[in-house]
C-alpha cells in the first residue's frame, strides 16, 4: 500500500498556477522562478544554472547511489519572425507546434520591454465571405498569423508598439478542472509532471521524511529543443528518473487514468534494471503501472544519454490525451504519478 497521501488539492492547484504562467521555450524565467519558491519552501537548496534550469538539491539517508529527478518546464510557443506589411505577424515555432490545432488560440506577445501585448492566430484573408478556399486551406506557418489587439495597419505602427522579429509569443493554455477529475489545458506536456514532482516532495516534507539517496531535482527548460536533460547534473549519478507526458492514442497500452512507464521511445529503450524497480515499487504500493512504448517521442532521458550520461534511466508520466494540442488528463493519473514519485523517492537499494 502507498506510504504517504498525495495532497491533490494543493496538486491541481500548483498546476493551475504554474500553467498560467507563460514559459514557451527559451522564455522560462518567471515559471523557474515560480517553481523554485515552492521547492524552497519544502526544504530543497536551489540555484539557476547558466543555462537556465532549476536544480534543486536534497540531502539523503545515504549517498552511495545518487539520484535524480527531472521534468521540463519548457512548453511549445511561437517567435516573432516577420513583421507584415499589413501589421500582422508570421511567426516560427517553438518545438513541435501542431499549427491547425493553434488557429483561433489567443496569445501574448512579450516585448523587450516587458509589456505583454495581446493578439490572436488567425488565419490569413479567414474571412469566409472573402476567400471561399479559407475554410478548406491547410493551415501552417506561412498562412496563420497574429492579428494584434492594438491599431495598427503597417509594419511601422507595430514596431512603434515595440513589437519586433525575437520576440516571444505564448499561447493561452486555457486551464479548466471539471469536477468529473478531468483536467484540460495547453502544456500539461509538461507542467503536469512538475506539479506531480512538487506534490510528491511536499507529501515527503510534510511526513518529515528524506529521501533514501542524495537526490538532485532538475526543472530543465530546453526540452521541447532536445537539449534540456543534461544541465548541472553530478557526474555520480546511478539513477535518472524522467518525468514526461504518457502517450494516449490508437495502439497505445496507456490511457488519462493511469501512470505509464515508457520502456522504449524513439530513442530506443531505457533501462531493463531501473524500469524493474519503478515496476516492483508500484506494485507493492497498489499503483497500476501501464507499460508502454512510444513511437514519436523523445525525452530529456535520450538527451542526457547523447550527451555521454551513465546512469540508469527510466520515464513515467500521467496519460495526456492529444499531446501538442489541448491536452486532457485526469486526476486519477497525476495522483498515481505522484504517488510513485514518493514511492521511488524512500525506496532503499
Amino acid at each position: 500500500m502507498p506510504r504517504f497521501e498525495i495532497d491533490t488539492d494543493y496538486l491541481v492547484s500548483f498546476l493551475k498556477d504554474l500553467l498560467n504562467t507563460p514559459s514557451p521555450t527559451g522564455d522560462t524565467a518567471w515559471a523557474v522562478s515560480f517553481a523554485q519558491n515552492e521547492l524552497e519552501t519544502l526544504g530543497a537548496t536551489t540555484f539557476i544554472t547558466p543555462k537556465g534550469a532549476l536544480v534543486a538539491n536534497y540531502q539523503g539517508l545515504q549517498d552511495d547511489r545518487p539520484r535524480a529527478l527531472t521534468a521540463h518546464i519548457d512548453t511549445l510557443g511561437l517567435m516573432v519572425a516577420e513583421i507584415k506589411s499589413s501589421g500582422r505577424l508570421r511567426t516560427t515555432a517553438l518545438g513541435g507546434i501542431m499549427w491547425p490545432t493553434i488557429e483561433s488560440e489567443g496569445v501574448t506577445i512579450q516585448t523587450q520591454s516587458g509589456r505583454g501585448i495581446r493578439g490572436s492566430m488567425v488565419f490569413e484573408n479567414g474571412a469566409a465571405h472573402v476567400n471561399k478556399e479559407a475554410p478548406i486551406s491547410p493551415r501552417n506557418a506561412n498562412n496563420l498569423e497574429v492579428r494584434i489587439d492594438e491599431r495598427t495597419s503597417s509594419a511601422e505602427e507595430t514596431r512603434l508598439l515595440g513589437i519586433n522579429v525575437g520576440d516571444f509569443v505564448a499561447l493561452d493554455p486555457k486551464f479548466e478542472a471539471s469536477e468529473s477529475g478531468y483536467i484540460r489545458s495547453r502544456f500539461l506536456d509538461d507542467k503536469a509532471c512538475v506539479a506531480c514532482l512538487v506534490a510528491a516532495l511536499k507529501a515527503l516534507h510534510d511526513a518529515g521524511v528524506s529521501p533514501a539517496q542524495r537526490t538532485t531535482v532538475l526543472i530543465s527548460n530546453y526540452e521541447e529543443v532536445g537539449h534540456g536533460g543534461m544541465d548541472s547534473l553530478p557526474a555520480d549519478l546511478h539513477e535518472y528518473l524522467v518525468l514526461d507526458m504518457a502517450v494516449v492514442g490508437n495502439g497505445q497500452n496507456g490511457d488519462e487514468f493511469h501512470c505509464s512507464l515508457c520502456v522504449k521511445d524513439s530513442s530506443g529503450p531505457y533501462s531493463k534494471e531501473l524500469n524493474q524497480k519503478i515496476v516492483d515499487i508500484a506494485g507493492r504500493a497498489n499503483i497500476d503501472l501501464r507499460r508502454d512504448i512510444y513511437p514519436h517521442y523523445g525525452s530529456d532521458g535520450s538527451a542526457y544519454w547523447r550527451s555521454g550520461g551513465t546512469a540508469r534511466v527510466s520515464l513515467i508520466g500521467p496519460g495526456v490525451d492529444t499531446s501538442h494540442g489541448y491536452e486532457r488528463t485526469h486526476i486519477d493519473a497525476l495522483r498515481a504519478t505522484a504517488q510513485l514519485i514518493a514511492e521511488y523517492l524512500i525506496e532503499e537499494d
